[in-house]
């Protein structure tokens, strides 16, 4: 065989080798769970994500949700030593503060017991990646929160059934050191005009009901947030103004935060927020929130 024969083959088996890596896609991660306390699950590459600085507040700054907040405390508090707690679903009003509770007390339950309490954020679109990920976790040396921000599903969305399966179902079942907690909107996790839509074109209406519905059921906590009095409304700007140490006369203050609340045809933690970090800019002030 001539060099210029043994050149050609060469580099004709480097060409398939590349083909081949390409194909395989990258190699798997090494996971360090020593790297964060919160992470985002990255399915391409099996990758769970550090945080190094979560976007989250004060668990005291959280108020009008006083019930909930002490319901979902002490639910994370069982599984994070060790007792049985439910998956908990938070439903209800947008802007009411669903996800800051949820990062809010993974922290402060974190911090009082003094257990490697972490929090694996997925995102709506990787929910069918969840039985990869639980077999990720399973192996974890640590009590593990999965969390789903704004979780709904649409019309022919399928993703549900993987939902359903990790929560309760399955042959292997969650495994014992995982608990998920998800907001939405909805408290069924289906808009209102797809249900009846199922029930009206069924030809067993309540079987397509209840299969669209017992996703829902698979939560055994649901903690409904509602819209917020003018009361509850205030005495978050007050939280929040005392916390951050703003000066500006109580009454104008007050005045403000109902003028913008009005702009904004809402009253909610969030809306509460905004105005904050409005007033914080205009008085040069850092928010330091963590």
């Amino acid at each position: 065989m001539t060099e210029d024969q043994n050149t050609l083959i060469l580099a004709e088996v480097r060409r398939l080798a590349d083909a081949l890596e390409r194909l395989a896609g990258p190699a798997p991660a090494v996971n360090d769970w020593n790297a964060a306390d919160c992470f985002v699950w990255v399915p391409a590459r099996l990758y769970l994500q550090p945080v190094a600085r979560p976007n989250r507040v004060a668990l005291t700054l959280i108020r009008g949700v006083d019930h909930v907040r002490d319901i979902l405390h002490e639910n994370t508090l069982r599984f994070t030593e060790g007792f049985a707690a439910n998956n908990v679903l938070l439903w209800g009003a947008r802007g009411m503060g669903k996800s800051s509770l949820v990062k809010a007390v993974h922290e402060d339950v974190r911090r009082a017991t003094g257990v490697s309490l972490k929090l694996v954020e997925v995102h709506r679109e990787d929910i069918s990646s969840l039985p990869v990920l639980l077999d990720i976790l399973k192996a974890a040396p640590h009590r593990v929160i999965v969390f789903c921000d704004d979780l709904s599903f649409d019309h022919d969305d399928t993703a549900y059934k993987s939902l359903k399966a990790a929560l309760d179902g399955g042959v292997e079942g969650r495994p014992d050191n995982v608990l998920f907690y998800a907001t939405s909107n909805r408290r069924h996790l289906l808009p209102r005009h797809m249900m009846e839509n199922e029930q009206s074109t069924a030809i067993n209406p309540s079987e397509a009901v209840e299969e669209k519905v017992s996703l829902s059921d698979r939560f055994g906590l649901w903690l409904g947030f509602h819209k917020c009095s003018q009361e509850d409304y205030l005495q978050m700007i007050d939280g929040y103004a005392d916390y951050f140490k703003l000066t500006l006369d109580r009454a104008q203050m007050h005045h403000e935060a109902l003028e913008w609340a009005t702009t904004r045809g809402a009253r909610s933690g969030r809306v509460a927020w905004q105005y904050i970090q409005d007033l914080a800019g205009r008085q040069r002030i850092m928010l330091e929130r963590d």
